[in-house]
């Protein structure tokens, strides 16, 4: 951290706020800090690594205050936390293994495809609905997948919670949101644990980041309980669709490759 200057710091410290802001209600806050780490001058692998560390805090923060409120049970969704480590932990591994230029490829249309589902899908509100699957069955097969592409390669993992929890679980929009904090936390620390191993993680920074998604988790996390699914919504919807827009605006985009475009 003594190699930035102070402003490039101060940068960094209010991206994780606004990050933790927005996580805390619909996801994607590494749509925020992983370009804002790029624009500092931290390297690509050293950012990824570094956003890992203070994403939890922004999690632990948001499942702490949905918690007090008694939208989520952690004591019930700790093996579902623990499916998600342990999901995110063998996705960092298997990272440098993946060919992750079709991953690339397909997940801004996928978050686009859930964009679109939460926009138009009528009846989506802060009320549970059917449940397709047991919990069970949700924390053997949901969670860990989604926890692998989590350590794998990131971008929108908690979109795909929310959708599982909304779609699967028969869960209302405020409960999925609470619910997908604590979950993501898991497969964040997984994958954590591995790059932290290797040596990659920027402690300083990270943990000065963390505090800045700390506490913009509290103010988000009390807006979305006052709100609803009034604001988880719209912001879910926009948030997939920032970030489909962000990864298929990089050149090195594979699809963009392709097209030659």
């Amino acid at each position: 951290m003594n190699d930035l200057a102070s402003h490039l710091v101060l940068m960094l410290f209010l991206a994780s706020f606004f990050a933790g802001f927005v996580d805390s209600i619909a996801g994607g806050g590494g749509l925020i800090t992983i370009p804002a780490m790029l624009i500092a001058g931290i390297p690509p692998l050293e950012s990824i690594a570094t956003n890992k560390l203070q994403s939890q805090f922004g999690s632990a923060s948001a499942t702490i205050a949905y918690a007090r409120r008694g939208h989520v049970n952690l004591r019930k969704q700790l093996p579902m936390a623990a499916m998600s480590l342990l999901g995110g932990a063998i996705g960092a591994i298997l990272a440098s293994m993946v060919p992750a230029k079709w991953l690339a490829a397909a997940i801004p249309f996928l978050l686009i495809a859930i964009a679109v589902f939460f926009a138009v899908k009528p009846n989506l509100n802060d009320s549970d609905s059917h449940q397709r699957v047991t919990p069970f069955v949700f924390g053997l097969t949901v969670v860990p997948l989604v926890g692998l592409y989590d350590g794998v390669f990131g971008p929108g993992a908690g979109s795909f919670y929310m959708l599982g929890f909304v779609l699967l679980a028969g869960f209302g929009m405020l409960k999925a949101t609470a619910h997908t904090k604590l979950i993501n936390l898991g497969s964040n620390f997984g994958s954590f644990l591995i790059f932290a191993a290797t040596g990659s993680v920027l402690w300083k920074i990270g943990l000065l980041m963390g505090i800045g998604q700390f506490f913009g988790a509290q103010v988000g996390s009390r807006m979305a309980m006052r709100s609803g699914a009034k604001l988880i919504k719209p912001l879910l919807v926009l948030s997939c669709l920032a970030l489909a827009l962000k990864l298929l605006a990089d050149p090195a985009h594979p699809v963009r490759i392709w097209v030659g475009f």
